[in-house]
């Protein structure tokens, strides 16, 4: 029942979060109030990759990461991430001139692994369980917080450049929310599953399986920012989540047949 239960989480955490949002939605347009801006913002911003998280934490097998860890990993990756992609991006730009999208994605692959690494380390160094599928979904949550502060920042942007038309927020909302799981959430989970498989199992060739990964998750998003159009992102959406899912299936593999101890929530 309680397999069963954490397996359809994700239903209930959308359809709560839906309502809630509609709720916002609804009295800032019938108030015509701004201070309800901030909570559309938020819930618009963290509904879909909070839903996908749940979804992808429900499978990966019979250990699960503490809630703690996963928001840590959530709230100080996303706000450490931006911070520093931000930063190195803004400075690479004053220096050459232009910024390459192939830069944008390494400093912001780079970025996101930041909290991740110093997880993985804290649990090398406490002697605590490490295995593949801890990475990947401790990376899927730092990619949410990554993810949804920059669709908060994108929507306070089209607020704005709209002179506070709320269709633009919605439609950007809408966009960059839809799209998350297959972008910045998915991608930090392959590469921080990669890194965690790597620890787990120290061979020369799970050296290589990681910076396998990483280099295909940074060409997956420069394309991604390259190339524009409907069929373009449906098709790097399929191929980033079926990736991040066949690893998962790998992974729960793995860790089902590690006996260890459960890092303290």
């Amino acid at each position: 029942m309680h397999d069963r239960t954490r397996r359809w989480a994700w239903v209930g955490v959308l359809v709560i979060g839906l309502l809630l949002y509609l709720a916002v939605l609804r009295t800032l347009v019938r108030m015509q109030n701004p201070n309800f801006v901030p909570a559309l913002i938020l819930l618009g911003a963290t509904l879909v990759p909070l839903t996908f998280l749940t979804f992808a934490q429900a499978r990966t097998g019979r250990w699960q990461v503490p809630a703690s860890v996963l928001v840590t990993s959530a709230f100080f990756g996303g706000v450490i991430g931006t911070v520093v992609a931000g930063t190195l991006e803004y400075d690479t730009l004053r220096g050459l001139g232009t910024l390459p999208m192939l830069f944008v994605a390494l400093i912001e692959e780079s970025a996101k692994l930041i909290v991740p690494v110093v997880l993985l380390f804290t649990a090398v160094a406490q002697h605590r369980r490490r295995v593949p599928s801890d990475g990947l979904i401790i990376g899927v949550a730092a990619g949410m917080g990554f993810a949804a502060l920059e669709t908060m920042g994108y929507a306070f942007t089209a607020l704005l450049s709209s002179q506070g038309n709320i269709g633009a927020v919605e439609q950007t909302l809408f966009v960059r929310g839809l799209t998350a799981p297959a972008g910045h959430t998915a991608w930090t989970g392959l590469t921080a599953g990669a890194l965690w498989a790597l620890l787990a199992s120290p061979s020369i060739g799970r050296l290589f399986g990681f910076l396998g990964t990483f280099l295909g998750v940074v060409v997956l998003h420069t394309l991604w920012d390259t190339f524009s159009g409907s069929l373009v992102f449906i098709v790097l959406a399929v191929i980033s989540l079926g990736w991040l899912f066949w690893e998962l299936h790998r992974y729960k593999t793995f860790g089902d047949r590690t006996a260890g101890q459960l890092l303290p929530s």
